[in-house]
């Protein structure tokens, strides 16, 4: 009997130190890039969050877009979360087709840039964006972007010029993000009318009750500005760290939940740490999908590990 328990022994240990040999010790802190967008910082943010309750020890670095990929071919960077799609398919998509960076997924889908009016606009008929021209005398033939220079008013301003969905006469008020939003804020609270640039995620979802109006021709892009955000790694690195290439297969979030913790981390001045405890809190199943298959460090299921750690 005492050969059994000790051979039982013998055997458990050594499963763990196989799975804790699976990766190497590089493995232990994987260095992410945070742009410094909340959006990416919320979720950045809550991966490391769940991978200290696992035992690693995540390095975060904020860097631009153009350094983040630079780092990420040179292996400087392992992981990026903030890989907008269509828009940075110019500096991502080269970089794919070389091999020197990697795709593990969507880790976004619904995202989404253009017109919005408020929900009461909306349900008034003004819809789509051949609407806005009969909604001119209501709206003060005004539209209202962020801040000049943006691509966002280049491509409004470009659309008013053209004379795109008979906006000719239209114009555009430039203006800060606080700016235009302040300006939202005050149509709803009176009742008026109003069309700006909106996007998603962002906490102006949560703020306001606000439609995106369709059929846009592609004016902010493909499927009325829909967009997706990738999870990019450096080459090779779900291939060198399994265990860490399989929770990022694993992760992806909705708008709703980023709409939510920006607006804790904008709207209610919590620090991003904060926010993301607080969200895993009201939302603890999403683990269950995020863990599917995932150790600890030393081996052991990541689900218990990670809800003992984080008091869930």
């Amino acid at each position: 009997m005492k050969r059994q328990i000790a051979a039982g022994l013998l055997a458990s240990l050594s499963l763990a130190v196989q799975a804790h040999a699976a990766e190497p010790a590089a493995c232990q802190s994987p260095r992410f890039s945070d742009v410094g967008w909340t959006d990416i910082t919320a979720t950045t943010t809550i991966s490391a969050l769940v991978l200290e309750a696992l035992g690693y020890k995540p390095e975060v670095q904020i860097l631009s877009v153009a350094v983040t990929y630079e780092s990420l071919k040179k292996g400087d960077t392992d992981v990026f979360l903030g890989n907008w799609m269509p828009l940075q398919e110019p500096i991502q998509k080269p970089l794919v087709d070389a091999g020197q960076i990697e795709v593990v997924r969507a880790n976004l889908e619904g995202a989404r840039i253009g017109f919005a009016v408020p929900q009461a606009t909306y349900d008034a008929g003004l819809k789509t964006y051949a609407d806005i021209a009969r909604f001119k005398n209501k709206l003060g033939g005004k539209i209202y972007g962020i801040e000049a220079g943006s691509s966002a008013n280049t491509t409004i301003l470009k659309t008013i010029a053209e004379n795109g969905f008979d906006l000719g006469s239209f114009e555009l008020v430039e203006s800060s993000e606080q700016g235009m939003l302040a300006q939202v804020q005050r149509a709803i609270g009176s009742g008026e009318d109003i069309v700006f640039f909106g996007w998603r995620p962002h906490p102006m979802n949560v703020r306001f009750k606000m439609a995106y109006l369709t059929e846009g021709k592609d004016m902010f892009g493909p499927k009325d500005g829909a967009a997706s955000v990738l999870t990019n790694t450096r080459a090779g690195f779900s291939k060198d760290c399994p265990n860490l290439g399989k929770f990022l297969s694993n992760l992806s979030f909705t708008v709703e939940a980023e709409d939510l913790m920006m607006s804790y981390i904008l709207d209610q001045g919590m620090a991003p740490r904060d926010a993301a405890t607080r969200w895993l809190k009201d939302n603890p199943a999403v683990l269950d999908g995020w863990l599917k298959d995932v150790t600890t460090t030393a081996g052991q299921p990541a689900l218990p590990a990670a809800r003992a750690a984080l008091g869930l």
